[in-house]
């Protein structure tokens, strides 16, 4: 097969066989195809065994030289930065590795390496910043009711914005947990702390409508399309801007979305003695590499701790 159909089959692959979202497949097919149009011009021919190392190391070049974004007059030259040179070089090296897995002969897959990239730095909120945001909505009305709730959900389970959203009124609270469809439709088990499940049970209580849907909109325009029975159930754009709202309302002036909280999360179960794994799991992580971030914020914290109370120990 040529490397376009093959590249085709890699997509359908991704997408049937591992459960991709169709916006990584939409990535992937961007990114593949940028590599093969490249792959074309450069001399390759449809055979995948035409790839070769002087190939790739242009490729590097080219990726490292192209531009962001089209530029208008007047704008300085911005190249593709190192994250998302690595995430064409990433989806190079899966689509490589499945031809390898489907005994095509090419480019060995392990002989491309990422960028170097800048230590990750994460964006956390202090715990009296937290404290703040969870008391800043409203509990006397529905809408601040299903805040309230979203907030208090976030920080008990860490859930993904998509996942919160995905999350039907019928799951049992009582348990004191629930399953959830993650990256790659992986299920996994989320716990829900005592606050979070009285925070949801009131909100569901308030509930008069008949939409299965968790987390609904609650605006005067949704109500025509409830009185139709359509699903007004809130997207991941829409919880944004609800954390977004309160974070305002608490005073938060740093960054503060629903992926803030959920490293907020991690971190506090780091902090109290989980470990990496355990906390992968809860996470939803497919490698223990991504959840290995919070180690430098969470060394940080035992470093600092250290310093504040053995410096208590005066020499005499």
């Amino acid at each position: 097969m040529d490397l376009y159909s093959l590249k085709q089959d890699y997509l359908q692959y991704i997408e049937i066989e591992k459960g991709r979202s169709s916006l990584t497949v939409r990535n992937y097919d961007h990114y593949l195809t940028r590599f093969l149009e490249f792959a074309t011009d450069h001399g390759a021919s449809d055979s995948p065994s035409s790839l070769s190392e002087s190939m790739m190391r242009e490729y590097r070049v080219f990726l490292n030289r192209h531009p962001a974004r089209e530029l208008k007059k007047g704008q300085a030259l911005e190249t593709l930065n190192k994250k998302t040179q690595n995430y064409h070089l990433i989806a190079l090296r899966a689509f490589l590795k499945y031809m390898r897995k489907r005994g095509v002969q090419s480019y060995d897959p392990e002989r491309i390496e990422l960028a170097k990239t800048a230590e990750r730095e994460l964006d956390l909120i202090s715990e009296k910043e937290l404290e703040n945001l969870m008391s800043a909505p409203d509990v006397s009305t529905i809408s601040g009711l299903r805040d309230k709730a979203i907030l208090e959900l976030f920080f008990s389970t860490g859930l993904r914005v998509s996942e919160l959203c995905s999350l039907d009124r019928d799951a049992d609270l009582n348990t004191g947990e629930i399953s959830v469809r993650g990256k790659g439709g992986k299920i996994r088990v989320v716990f829900i702390s005592g606050s979070a499940r009285e925070a949801v049970k009131k909100y569901l209580t308030g509930r008069v409508d008949i939409d299965e849907a968790m987390f609904i909109d609650h605006s005067p325009r949704a109500h025509s399309r409830m009185v139709k029975e359509e699903s007004v159930r809130l997207t991941p754009r829409s919880v944004e801007r609800v954390v977004q709202k309160y974070a305002m309302i608490a005073g938060i002036a740093k960054k503060c979305t629903p992926h803030v909280i959920r490293h907020s999360f991690a971190t506090d179960l780091l902090y109290n003695g989980a470990d990496l794994r355990t906390v992968q799991m809860m996470l939803g992580h497919s490698s223990i590499a991504t959840t290995q971030i919070y180690t430098n914020v969470t060394n940080k914290f035992l470093r600092d701790q250290f310093e504040k109370f053995h410096s208590k120990r005066k020499e005499k």
